[in-house]
């Protein structure tokens, strides 16, 4: 029998496979595979965080496969991503005109800095702008968040229920992240203090902003049918702020 035009579009055979595992479960393994991710992560840096961000990319994927998804349930059906480009191109543009009139305008400039730019070099921010972020930031949450997860849950729930799983994960993905950002950056030190309930203020805004971060990334994967949306914006906004703060310094 000749295959669909939808199984071309889907990248991965046809739904009507049987299935290894179902829908919930594969979130459960999902999940698991994001807990020990999140824990190792932390912890790597320069090759091997790279190395481990694509390796657990690519499992994500092959659960969500064996749950009988496809491309298009991951956001990376070939069909999609010519049009996922161009939003990725024009979010990109348009954040980083927000960050060059930011950066320019006194009463926002403040936010931008931070003292973890200090001890870094050109190449270093560099680096960071063009290779770790991302591949070790931007991948391999866009895939685990607005790919695996959104899709294994708008399946069976819809898009609402998906986005919402999706950002509140987002949200908690980023506590250990920013256990030091009060430390780190003066405009939040100057907000929360010094005190550990600061701390504890700094790491749960952080939580919130990044889950309504994440609902925003959702509605881009939706609108768009590609991952590749909001994986441009996401690498903006993450890019721009390492460039804008190293030059502010």
């Amino acid at each position: 029998m000749p295959r669909s035009t939808a199984d071309d579009d889907a990248g991965w055979r046809p739904r009507r496979r049987p299935r290894g595992i179902g829908t919930w479960p594969a979130v459960g393994v999902t999940v698991a595979v994001l807990v020990v991710a999140n824990l190792t992560l932390h912890r790597l840096t320069g090759l091997w965080g790279l190395a481990a961000a694509v390796v657990v990319s690519v499992l994500l994927l092959a659960v969500l496969r064996w749950a009988g998804g496809t491309l298009a349930d991951a956001g990376l059906a070939p069909g999609t991503l010519a049009r996922g480009a161009r939003w990725a191109l024009a979010l990109i543009g348009l954040v980083g005109v927000v960050y060059l009139v930011g950066a320019l305008l006194p009463a926002t400039r403040a936010l931008f800095e931070d003292r973890r730019y200090a001890a870094m070099d050109g190449g270093e921010v560099l680096l960071r702008a063009f290779v770790l972020v991302p591949v070790g930031t931007v991948l391999v949450e866009e895939v685990a968040f607005r790919g695996v997860l959104y899709g294994l849950v708008d399946r069976v729930r819809g898009a609402a229920w998906a986005t919402a799983v999706s950002s509140v994960l987002f949200g908690l993905w980023h506590v250990l992240p920013s256990l030091h950002l009060a430390t780190a950056k003066p405009a939040v030190n100057t907000v929360v203090g010094d005190s550990g309930l600061g701390a504890v203020l700094a790491v749960l805004g952080a939580v919130l902003f990044t889950a309504a971060a994440g609902v925003l990334f959702c509605e881009l994967r939706r609108r768009s049918g590609s991952l590749l949306a909001p994986m441009g914006l996401h690498w903006a906004v993450n890019a721009f702020g390492y460039l804008v703060g190293y030059l502010l310094r």
